[in-house]
This record gives C-alpha cells, structure tokens and sequence, in this order.
C-alpha cells in the first residue's frame, strides 16, 4: 500500500483528499436541492426523505475521514517512541468519541 513511504503517504492524501471533497460536494448539492424543495412547497414526505439522504452521505463521509485519520496516525506514528504512539491514540480515541456523539 506504500502509506509509509513518504511519497506514497503524500499520494494516498491526495487521492483521500479528492474523494472528501467529491463528497462533500454531493452533499452541497443535495442540500441546494433541499433549499429548492422547500422553496416549491415540496410534500414534506419527500424533503424528510431528503434530508435522510443527506444525513447518510454525511455520515459516509465522516466514515472516510475516519479512515484517513487512522491511516495518518499510522504513517506519523511509525518509528516514534512509545510516548508519541499513547499520545496520537488519545487523541484518535478523542475524534472518535466526538464522532459517535454527533452520528
């Protein structure tokens, strides 16, 4: 997979990159659809349908970064003491916990 090499960490940011922010992009979209529904009096029944797609995507995309912070830590923790690996897991178990709250 290359992600501890530097060149393939730096390839692989890119790539997760682009995929967020495609993501994220969708997800604007969605929401101006939204807006637009809600503007033309759509049946409530289909902007909450809506809505629930959207919260869905959001969720995707938070799984991806997920994936993308767990693969950071293992490429900046590789060869390092034992106190910075405590330290970055903390701080990963902290993101996470976050994230479970908010889905």
């Amino acid at each position: 997979m290359g992600i501890f090499t530097p060149r393939g960490y730096f390839d692989m940011k890119r790539e997760s990159q682009k995929k967020i922010i495609n993501r994220f992009r969708r997800i604007e979209g969605q929401i101006r659809g939204l807006e637009k529904m809600v503007e033309n009096e759509a049946p409530c029944l289909d902007i909450l349908t809506q809505v629930s797609a959207v919260t869905a995507a959001v969720k995707k995309a938070g799984t991806e970064v997920i994936h993308v912070y767990i693969e950071q830590c293992l490429a900046e923790t590789s060869g390092k003491p034992e106190r910075e690996k405590t330290q970055k897991m903390d701080e990963f178990r902290k993101a996470i916990a976050r994230y479970i709250d908010m889905v």
